[in-house]
């Protein structure tokens, strides 16, 4: 029986399932899915299933510490199911794959896409006895909404987008010349506000090519990959967190400490690494598309931060990536299946609702609405009143005007 135990003013039930790792063979390799159930104390029972999807690919669900934010709007409307999809929390975890060749690696990795999130999502909602339910994606998890609303419209109510409603067919190459015009923007943006902060960046990139830094573990910290800080100015924090990351003595343990942690990849969520350019890939191979489209500003400019973007050097760069480097060249070479079938989605009936930023470092603006016109029961609410971190800085608000918007009050 699922365990449950209360915290202020919340009930959580503890789920696992059993799924295939390759949906297309169902007796071979078993993975274990992790789920916890949320509702409000005394309640639940006979409300709706919300599941939320995490962003990423690659991160776990968030761990409940109250009824608070969106999570606290959506107790009152829905049983919650915050999904650890699979190779993340408290699923079965990736790792490095010891024992496996690379192209074994690549294989196995290769069924942690979008596709399979919602095959596994499907097989909890028949064991579970739910007819239909609705989806909360958030980034990545509107990604993976997005293909279950295209794959399997059958088993959902509605759904909601924050900040993760992708191109459709698009070349991953026109998604990252995109995202490096936005965070060049980013850029600018910054050294306006933190003018002094070039000439700290222009230094320690002076010293990271010398090789004095490292991270708490002993890893260089090289230019390029101190550069990748950048991913944070994405976020409505992001700049703030930057600048005080910089003001730090670079000699102290708390700088090192901090760069380790505000670093976008690492060993610690693999995923992110090698399965995050095959997030866009429908239908086409990625070729390292972040390292090819890389503009020539930064090759001019040192002191230019990149963003959200994934490079073969990664896997020299950090160590512990380093036994998945081979199979991650495999799969950039891989020709990747289709996620959205664009037919299924012009003739969808599922009322839906996307939270579109404007200014989002992530996904692209123009993709975003391109896809949201072609969805006939899409309600988009495009603003710059947040960044991609929307629905964690204000998510009792983010989600209500998008519940509001299905149902016709907005």
């Amino acid at each position: 029986m699922p365990a449950s135990v209360r915290i202020p003013g919340l009930v959580l039930t503890e789920h696992e399932f059993t799924v295939p790792l390759d949906h297309g063979n169902p007796d071979g390799e078993q993975l274990t899915v992790f789920a916890r159930e949320v509702t409000e104390p005394g309640g639940g029972t006979g409300l709706p299933y919300l599941v939320f999807l995490q962003g990423g690919p690659g991160q776990e669900a968030p761990r409940p510490m109250g009824a608070t934010g969106w999570l606290g709007r959506a107790v009152r409307d829905y049983r919650v199911l915050l999904l650890d999809q699979r190779g993340t929390g408290n699923s079965t975890p990736v790792g490095t794959l010891a024992g496996r060749t690379p192209a074994d690696q690549a294989e196995y990795l290769s069924h942690f896409r979008a596709d399979s999130i919602v095959r596994d999502a499907e097989l909890i909602r028949q064991r579970l006895g739910v007819d239909r339910w609705s989806l909360l994606g958030q980034s990545f998890g509107g990604f993976t909404a997005l293909a279950y609303l295209s794959t399997a419209p059958e088993g959902l109510l509605e759904v909601f987008f924050t900040g993760g409603l992708p191109p459709i067919g698009r070349h991953p190459d026109e998604v990252y010349e995109a995202t490096y015009r936005t965070v060049l923007e980013r850029n600018r943006r910054y050294y306006r506000r933190y003018p002094e902060d070039r000439d700290r960046v222009r230094k320690l990139h002076d010293r990271l090519e010398a090789g004095e830094l490292t991270l708490p573990g002993g890893t260089p910290i090289t230019s390029r990959l101190f550069r990748q800080l950048g991913s944070a100015l994405g976020m409505s924090d992001g700049a703030e967190n930057l600048h005080y990351l910089l003001e730090r003595d670079p000699e102290s343990p708390a700088f090192r400490h901090d760069v380790a942690t505000m670093l976008p990849f690492s060993a610690r969520n693999p995923l992110y690494v090698v399965i995050h350019e095959a997030s866009y890939a429908d239908g086409r191979a990625t070729r390292w598309s972040a390292q090819r489209t890389r503009p020539a500003e930064f090759d001019d400019d040192p002191t230019l931060f990149t963003g959200e973007h994934v490079f073969p050097w990664m896997f020299t760069d950090l160590p512990g990536l380093a036994p998945l480097g081979e199979a991650a060249e495999l799969l950039a070479e891989r020709e990747w299946p289709r996620l959205y079938d664009a037919e299924v989605l012009s003739r969808c009936e599922v009322p839906c609702a996307a939270a579109i930023y404007a200014e989002d470092a992530y996904v692209d603006l123009r993709f975003s609405e391109e896809t949201a016109a072609l969805i006939p029961t899409m309600r988009p609410w495009v603003t710059n009143e947040y960044e991609h971190n929307g629905l964690r800085a204000a998510g009792d608000h983010v989600l209500g005007r998008l519940i509001d918007l299905t149902r016709g009050r907005a």
